[in-house]
């Protein structure tokens, strides 16, 4: 697993409490860094933090954009990967718009249910037609951001 995958997998594990607990997600992104094991990647607290920052705006767009489905009625493990990825679509240009929706599949597929891979690669799929054209889209994933 690449270390960008595994910063993703823990913005997710951060998103995913968070909501749970009802709590923000700066807040329990503060408790793991407090607690320091393990260690949280610098990518995923770039993701948290901007996550929460722009959460009220992809939230909205998650919405309108999951044709039929509202953020309370789908699974939380969705919610909380579409906000990821969202994220990184609208506020991440660096990451090629393959990479983001490839990794939210790939988490999907492992975490949450069946039917998950496809809902979140349509919704995505529509997402990415809001990013910016300036954004890089044929970097393989290391190349554009390097591990720390």
């Amino acid at each position: 697993m690449s270390a960008r995958r595994k910063a993703r997998k823990r913005a997710l594990d951060v998103l995913f409490e968070s909501d749970q607990r009802g709590v923000d997600p700066l807040t329990t992104l503060a408790e793991r860094l407090a607690q320091a094991s393990p260690p949280v990647p610098g990518y995923a607290v770039e993701l948290v933090e901007g996550v929460s920052a722009e959460l009220v705006r992809i939230d909205e767009l998650i919405g309108e954009y999951s044709h039929g489905w509202s953020l309370d009625r789908m699974p939380a493990v969705d919610r909380a990967l579409l906000r990821l990825a969202a994220y990184e679509l609208l506020y991440q240009p660096c990451v090629p718009t393959a990479v983001v929706i490839d990794e939210a599949v790939e988490l999907a597929k492992d975490l949450s249910t069946g039917d998950s891979p496809r809902f979140v690669n349509g919704v995505l799929g529509r997402l990415s037609e809001l990013r910016p054209v300036s954004a890089p889209r044929e970097y393989p994933e290391e190349s554009v951001h390097p591990s720390p």
